[in-house]
């Protein structure tokens, strides 16, 4: 059996969870893609997947030997593509996905100028405050602000967004100083449920691995930013926000940052993609495109320590 074609029947199965689907997929009979796994299984000399009657599971060596699959399948989807010259005309409709805050605020300017020098290639933009699975639903680009598990994604790094607590000048002139975390069980707290709806985790003290966590009542919860943004520069209280999300405000002295000596690592920012779609003309034309003005714009958001 042809190596290249059973790598393609494998990542088939993984993608849609079965060999049954595998063999729907591709149009093989269900042999042919019991065959085709066995075959590369034979030929690694280690089981790739774990089966049962109704789903299939990746062994750890499958996990590493899908992820080389995908790429290679990729990079000869890119060569073919190269020689037919297909990269020089893209075309057809771009699905990117993002958070709302990024999506307003980032990618929309990013992706109106796209269209304009792009005019052959339209693009939706989906929105959504919850983990997007992109092969699932069709996504070609999505902007993510963590750290990245998912080998099966290809991840262009853009930056790092600060995970920090603000609160604006009125606020902090008229209640009692805020020096360290332990400090905010004294103050009114606005925050959001993916920052901590009763507690904010903060590193370990000097000497110790246990993280500090400061529990609270919160005094407002919202699910959005510009609320719990709004509510701060308001003087309503203390907020814990992405460095991006509070950047403008900062520069305004609307708000200002506390607690800076006591911030987690980082979050990356990456525009990642499935394997195999940068090889896509339109998707790799938005890449390379976005690439450079997302750098930039959250380099401006980054914030002075």
């Amino acid at each position: 059996m042809d190596r290249i074609e059973a790598m393609k029947i494998f990542i088939a199965a993984l993608d849609e969870g079965s060999l049954a689907g595998a063999s729907r997929r591709t149009g093989r009979s269900a042999a042919a893609v019991s065959r085709a796994v066995a075959y590369l299984e034979a030929h690694v000399g280690v089981p790739l997947l774990h089966r049962t009657t109704r789903s299939i599971r990746l062994s750890e060596a499958g996990e590493r030997y899908s992820s080389a699959c995908r790429k290679i399948l990729a990079d000869l989807d890119e060569a073919d593509r190269q020689a037919a010259g297909e990269r020089s005309v893209p075309r057809g409709t771009l699905s990117i996905s993002s958070t709302v805050f990024v999506g307003v605020e980032v990618l929309r300017p990013i992706v109106d100028a796209f269209m304009t020098e792009f005019p052959t290639v339209n693009v939706r933009m989906y929105l959504l405050e919850r983990p997007v699975n992109l092969v699932d639903e069709g996504i070609d680009v999505a902007l993510r602000i963590t750290h990245l598990s998912d080998s099966t994604l290809v991840a262009q790094h853009i930056g790092e967004a600060r995970r920090v607590v603000v609160a604006s000048p009125r606020y902090l002139a008229t209640h009692p100083r805020i020096d360290e975390p332990g400090d905010l069980s004294q103050h009114a707290i606005v925050t959001m449920q993916h920052m901590g709806l009763d507690s904010w985790s903060f590193p370990p003290p000097e000497g110790s691995t246990v993280p500090r966590s400061v529990s609270f009542v919160p005094r407002l919860v919202v699910n959005n930013v510009q609320a719990a943004v709004g509510s701060a520069v308001d003087g309503h209280g203390v907020t814990r926000l992405l460095s991006y999300h509070v950047a403008a405000h900062v520069e305004r002295d609307d708000l200002r940052v506390i607690l800076s000596g006591f911030e987690p690592p980082p979050l990356p920012i990456s525009l990642v993609s499935p394997y195999g779609r940068l090889s896509v003309p339109k998707v790799r034309a938005f890449v390379d495109f976005a690439l450079p003005r997302l750098r930039a714009q959250f380099a401006r958001a980054t914030l002075a320590s």
